[in-house]
């Protein structure tokens, strides 16, 4: 797993680069929750897990320094990643997150795949925290489904870029079964 293979960096520089850029503990869970997602749709679309899975652990890189400037996300990402050699396919699906505020539309499946995993990462801590033990553990794919067609709920979560994964043949019930399970698996990093 640590091996640069087709992404140009290894996860452990990739882990390096976080701890660098990203020092609100909240946004370092937050990658390391759509890497596991995004792992886990690799695996089941056939494809690259390392390129899937370093795309979502990188995709809020420079998040600190443009969260007020949308326009700008990922660009400095772009930057970062393109002056260490990594992959084109790892920063295209970077940027294609973001593809909205750049001005441009998600073409690929990895493209699509991240924009649904990054989304689906906040309402499924959101509805792991209405539980008394806040753990996800306790939380059911069903509750994500539920909580999901209620607008007031984690209402910053855009429900539209989750409905993505049908856009890589993903029924929704389904992606929201995936992206719990993956998160159970780092549930100890994500401290719930």
């Amino acid at each position: 797993m640590d091996e640069k293979g087709n992404t140009g960096i290894t996860r452990q520089q990739a882990l390096e680069l976080i701890k660098k850029y990203l020092p609100q503990d909240n946004l370092v869970k937050h990658c390391l929750a759509t890497e596991a997602i995004m792992r886990v749709l690799a695996g089941k679309m056939g494809c690259d897990e390392a390129v899937w899975g370093i795309a979502g652990l990188l995709h809020d890189l420079d998040y600190t320094e443009t969260k007020d400037q949308m326009a700008q996300h990922t660009l400095q990402t772009e930057k970062i990643l393109q002056g260490i050699g990594v992959s084109r396919e790892v920063i295209d699906a970077i940027k294609g997150h973001n593809a909205d505020n750049l001005g441009f539309q998600r073409k690929t499946a990895l493209e699509h795949a991240l924009t649904a995993a990054e989304c689906i990462t906040g309402l499924i801590v959101a509805t792991a925290l209405v539980y008394p033990d806040k753990k996800l553990a306790s939380v059911k794919p069903q509750s994500i489904i539920k909580r999901m067609k209620q607008k007031e709920f984690a209402r910053s979560v855009n429900r539209d870029y989750i409905r993505e994964c049908v856009k890589i043949g993903i029924p929704l019930e389904e992606f929201a079964a995936l992206s719990l399970a993956a998160m159970c698996t780092v549930s100890d990093e994500l401290g719930l």
